[in-house]
């Protein structure tokens, strides 16, 4: 795999790409006590880096003041978003701090077990990480007495997941380790109140606990030097299409994507998908624009298109995945997927008015706030912004529709 031979080169970045050693994150955890690793991630500003952007530091307070004889850290590597490869990168070429995060996320709220859920199509990577693991238990960084500490014991143990792009939400997610169908519950209560078998769950993203090690060791007002004063440190960005350079990139936060498309070396680019198939697509005319969350937000992944791309057969890509991958418990998802993909088949075949295509643009937003979770709450995104953004070529390559009314 051309992957593959990327994974000895050294990678170099502000915060996740730069220099650690492995131990000294539980270390420093250990040294400082509980309450001043959650008065360092108030500090950093950090925020779940898969795409929801919940401050980190809450959950954990939330799920370490919860009342129970057992607590667990689940890290969710179940990376199904499509034009997403950067927790790959993490779990192959830096697992020391996903694992190391888990462990000091145990530490904090008082967990003893810790589970990867790890994506079904990762299973290739799972020996690695099972070697891994048993050199953190041989080093005394897993297992009883963590580095002499009788108060903390702590164990992690990798659970795969089957393929179900749903299960990346972190109850549907839940369900799966529980050994039922994949859907999301009810909220509340909340996972860390009520989460695994019942009881009190911290869920975080892989690149979210990998960067808790750094900020610990470096602390949260140098995490906040990187980004913006909304979107603190750096963000991992998968980049992916047409461009001379794709891979996975660390920048700040606030970069532009005009700023990344020169550094991956993108020509010609008609469109930039920025979060995935749930994300929105931007035109060339909003390239200034800055990737954080108090503007264009992404879990991390960015497709470039060029010139050359029909941006119809792009949205339809995106609708036919969604309509196969709702997990049906919702109406609006299970049913207003299939009416987006619908209404795209209809564009194609110059089969629609356009009273027509603006009741589906409704239909989309009606989704994005009736939806159970964040799979039908989303994926309307591709819709609306590719149909708003290239109304003239969509438009002007298929008619004007039967009736213009």
């Amino acid at each position: 795999m051309e992957f593959e031979k990327t994974l000895n080169k050294k990678r170099s970045g502000p915060v996740l790409f730069s220099e650690y050693k492995l131990g000294e994150g539980v270390k420093k955890a250990l040294e400082i006590g509980r309450e001043n690793i959650l008065f360092e991630l108030r500090d950093s500003g950090l925020k779940g880096r898969g795409g929801a952007g919940f401050p980190t530091a809450t959950k954990w307070m939330l799920s370490a003041a919860s009342v129970s004889e057992q607590k667990f850290i689940v890290c969710n590597a179940d990376e199904g978003e499509p034009g997403t490869f950067k927790d790959r990168v993490l779990l192959l070429e830096y697992p020391e701090l996903v694992f190391e995060g888990m462990i000091i996320a145990g530490y904090t709220i008082g967990a003893k077990v810790g589970i990867l859920y790890l994506r079904g199509e990762y299973e290739y990577m799972l020996k690695s990480l099972e070697d891994f693991l048993a050199t953190l238990r041989k080093d005394n960084l897993l297992g009883e007495n963590i580095l002499g500490n009788s108060s903390f014991s702590f164990d992690i143990h990798i659970r795969l997941g089957s393929g179900a792009y749903v299960c990346g939400e972190e109850t549907a997610l839940i369900e799966s380790l529980e050994g039922y169908r994949g859907e999301p519950r009810n909220r509340p209560p909340y996972p860390v109140n009520t989460g695994y078998l019942g009881h009190p769950t911290v869920v975080n993203n892989v690149e979210t606990l990998a960067s808790v090690p750094h900020i610990l060791l470096k602390g949260g007002q140098w995490f906040k030097k990187h980004g913006t004063d909304k979107s603190t440190g750096s963000k991992l960005f998968s980049v992916s299409g047409d461009c001379e350079k794709p891979g996975v990139y660390e920048l700040p936060w606030g970069t532009s994507i005009a700023q990344l498309l020169e550094i991956v070396e993108a020509k010609d680019t008609k469109a930039v998908q920025v979060g995935g198939a749930s994300g929105i697509c931007l035109p060339k005319s909003q390239f200034n624009r800055v990737l954080g969350y108090e503007d264009a937000a992404t879990g991390g992944s960015i497709i470039v298109f060029n010139q050359s791309r029909n941006m119809l057969k792009v949205l339809k890509n995106f609708m036919e995945f969604f309509a196969e991958e709702s997990c049906g418990q919702c109406t609006p998802c299970r049913i207003g997927n299939i009416k987006l993909l619908e209404a795209v088949e209809k564009i194609e075949k110059n089969d629609f008015t356009f009273k027509y295509i603006n009741n589906l643009k409704e239909l989309g937003k009606t989704m994005q706030v009736a939806s159970k979770c964040g799979l039908g709450q989303s994926s309307p995104n591709s819709f609306i912004s590719i149909l708003e953004n290239f109304t003239d070529e969509i438009f002007g390559l298929n008619g004007k529709g039967k009736n213009n009314g």
